[in-house]
């Protein structure tokens, strides 16, 4: 990453990892096929096939349409029409969604290509000759490697759309053999799908990352398809010499919902947090190492450039000397007026603080709301126990915040459960029948605290063999909030856990801690909209829980959430449920900003549009995306280094859309991951910037813990919320008032 010369001469400019694309005289054909294909299921993957046809000729399909690049005429030749269908015809043999119709080759006269298509025929560039280089394998079985991270953007500047790429850095954790090595030397090979299936992989050719999702075949039954699908000798030598044994296996890329066959050979497995015992390794350790310092980030993003820029070069591409920043580009930045962490949070008793002072308005105001079911009396507590340690000394300091914050309490009664010596079930079905006998005290029971042995943590939670998830479930479905404490944490400073525990425990009870103190103008009411999903363990696909959303006000106070128990198939939400989720009885006539927690599918838009007319209301719609966006970076004139952003610093890549730094990092490792929020252009108009400032106060409002998160409260904790339905934890009553997902 290169700054420019022209920047102003301050101690310290904002880059981005985006750097705009020019041309000179492109060699360029764009031709479409007929009968038409419209599917991006089917073109983008012959646009990849036909790059492998012909020698760094490389193809796009985009909007119906395939667009083909080679390096200038007086170096390289285009195919002739001939040629591209005869490949096409070759193709169709590999590729059966094709059928076996005959299809004809109409060349498109365009003088014009859109900076969307030059852009991700830069992309495909990088990604076919994959230029860029690693540092080499170390002997450990596990290896954290750095990689290049890189897509097509478009950015608005002065009104103009311009291509762009973005090239950043990543570190991924792999196993230093392929596939095959791993399966054929682990002590579960016997039952492959146990071992294989879930695992995250990638190809060893392309460098693309998919996961196990099936397994389809051996390699006696399939080897010579294999062997004419591979790209590089490597992986034909490797098909070659695998056992006839061997499990083929089926990868899903991304939301792509084909399968695509691989031989072990040809994938090399990662490493994530749900997959590290296979490798007998502890992910928790080796996630420090994948942290970046600023100055070797600095070193790798330059090299990736070079490799980047040399190669764009060859096909008449030119990227960008400097990446955008603020010294050539300060329009396109955008910070709020006033330090987000400086906006007033209104506690109890009038009381106004900022976000850094949560505690101190929680002791000089109280919460801002008491829930109705407390009233005025004290809290009843119940400790339940089940483990070895003391918990006097944690209990006594419970009990003495809560009381600083304006809450009398009582422990009703003390429980402790002898579970050392049972296994799991019949430890569960003990637990069970306790908390059936606290729900029978004939007094309101509004917290219990369960303290679990640490080996609890790692129980196998997802199907249902964890004592925290057994408390969990049962005291929800009671009506009953729960705080659970594993035992190694009381070996700690009690202060510091209490701190971040209490505001959670108060909000798990309906209390509201603290709203905002000035009302947000862009809208009456805020809505988190999202499908709650998961993967299956073990298992094909994915279980689309539930829809649901969460109701905020304009001082963001949490009114109400509510989740639809139907079980969604696919991404869509459909317009019944739409319609269930979103009152008329309080958004008619009123001005609404949606956030979708991912892009807005299928239908969704056109049914909101209608439910909005249909109650006189406006919607705003705003995706929100957590993945799928470049860092943003402080660079310090002074010492020539990169420096983490400040909270709030955005990018704005038009009109409608940009990328928002919503937390905080060390100073010297590490890069937040900022959000992307885009504004849906059938929807109710609304500024960018006024959707910025609106977000980055709308993190400020997490109850359960005093740090902000990286998305806006409305949509907080889907994976949260999906991981409890999931597991059958959720609340009796599918509308409420209380923060139980903390």
């Amino acid at each position: 990453m290169n700054t420019t010369t022209n920047i102003a001469q301050n101690s310290t400019v904002f880059l981005s990892e985006i750097a705009t694309i020019s041309h000179s005289e492109l060699n360029l054909l764009r031709f479409r096929l007929s009968p038409h294909i419209n599917e991006r299921e089917i073109g983008n993957p012959l646009s990849f096939r036909l790059c492998r046809k012909f020698a760094e000729i490389i193809v796009i399909w985009d909007q119906g349409d395939f667009f083909a690049i080679a390096k200038p005429q007086r170096q390289q030749n285009m195919p002739t029409v001939a040629q591209w269908r005869e490949a096409i015809d070759s193709i169709q043999d590999e590729m059966k969604e094709l059928g076996d119709r005959p299809f004809s080759v109409q060349v498109v006269n365009s003088d014009e290509i859109s900076p969307e298509v030059l852009a991700k025929l830069a992309y495909q560039i990088l990604k076919i000759s994959r230029p860029f280089s690693h540092p080499p394998f170390k002997k450990q079985s596990v290896q954290v490697v750095r990689k290049p991270n890189f897509w097509s953007e478009t950015v608005e500047i002065n009104g103009l759309i311009h291509p762009a790429l973005a090239l950043g850095v990543s570190s991924d954790i792999l196993f230093r053999g392929n596939l095959a090595e791993f399966y054929q030397n682990h002590p579960q090979r016997q039952d492959p799908e146990k071992l294989l299936i879930g695992l995250n992989v990638q190809d060893i050719d392309t460098g693309g990352s998919g996961r196990i999702d099936s397994i389809v075949s051996t390699i006696q039954e399939c080897r010579d398809k294999l062997i004419n699908l591979a790209v590089g000798s490597t992986s034909k030598q490797a098909l070659n010499e695998a056992p006839d044994d061997q499990p083929v296996v089926g990868i899903k890329f991304g939301k792509n919902k084909k399968i695509y066959e691989y031989a072990l050979a040809a994938l090399r497995p990662r490493v994530t947090e749900d997959t590290d015992d296979r490798f007998d390794v502890k992910y928790g350790q080796i996630l420090k190492s994948t942290k970046i310092p600023y100055s070797e980030r600095i070193e790798l993003l330059k090299g990736y450039k070079l490799s980047a820029t040399a190669k764009l070069k060859e096909y008449s591409l030119q990227l960008s000397a400097s990446s955008l920043n603020s010294g050539k580009n300060a329009s396109s930045f955008w910070q709020p007026s006033t330090p987000i962490s400086q906006t007033s949070l209104l506690f109890g008793k009038g009381f106004q603080g900022v976000q850094k002072e949560i505690l101190k308005g929680l002791t000089k105001g109280g919460v801002y709301r008491r829930h109705a079911d407390l009233g005025e009396r004290p809290i009843n507590i119940v400790v339940l126990k089940l483990c070895n340690q003391k918990v006097g000394s944690f209990l006594k300091a419970t009990e003495d915040r809560l009381k600083a914050y304006g809450f009398d309490n009582q422990v009703v009664e003390p429980i402790t459960l002898q579970v050392s010596n049972l296994d799991g079930a019949d430890a569960r079905v003990l637990l069970e029948k306790e908390i059936d006998r606290i729900a029978g005290f004939g007094i309101p029971i509004d917290i219990v605290l369960v303290f679990l042995p640490e080996s609890d943590r790692h129980a196998d939670k997802e199907n249902g063999g964890s004592l925290y998830q057994a408390a969990y479930s049962h005291l929800l479905r009671r009506k009953i909030a729960s705080q659970v404490i594993y035992s190694d944490t009381l070996e700690k400073d009690h202060s510091h856990i209490l701190n971040q525990v209490i505001p959670g425990v108060l909000a798990k009870m309906g209390n509201l801690p603290f709203i905002l103190a000035e009302p947000l103008e862009i809208a009456d009411y805020f809505i988190g909209l999202d499908i709650s999903r998961a993967s299956k363990k073990h298992l094909a696909g994915t279980m689309n829980a539930c829809a649901s959303i969460r109701l905020y006000d304009r001082q963001g106070e949490f009114i109400r959430y509510r989740i639809e128990d139907s079980l969604i198939e696919g991404e869509e939400i459909p317009q019944r449920l739409l319609e269930n989720l979103l009152p008329a009885s309080e958004l008619e006539n009123k001005t609404v900003l949606i956030y979708r927690d991912g892009r807005f599918c299928g239908q969704e838009v056109s049914h909101l549009l209608k439910r909005a007319k249909a109650i006189s209301a406006n919607f705003i719609l705003v995706e929100s995306r957590k993945s799928g966006s470049p860092r943003l970076y402080g660079y310090g004139l002074s010492n020539k280094n990169l420096i983490a952003p400040e909270v709030g610093l955005a990018l704005k890549l038009s009109s409608h859309e940009a990328i928002l730094v919503t937390t905080k990092v060390p100073l010297s490792i590490g890069a937040p991951r900022p959000i992307r929020l885009t504004i849906h252009k059938e929807g109710y108009p609304a500024s960018i910037e006024s959707v910025l400032e609106t977000t980055l106060k709308l993190t400020l409002l997490h109850h359960g813990s005093l740090n902000p998160p990286r998305v806006p409260m409305p949509i907080y904790g889907a994976d949260r919320m999906a991981y409890l339905k999931l597991n059958g934890i959720y609340p009796s009553v599918l509308e409420g008032d209380r923060q139980f997902w903390l």
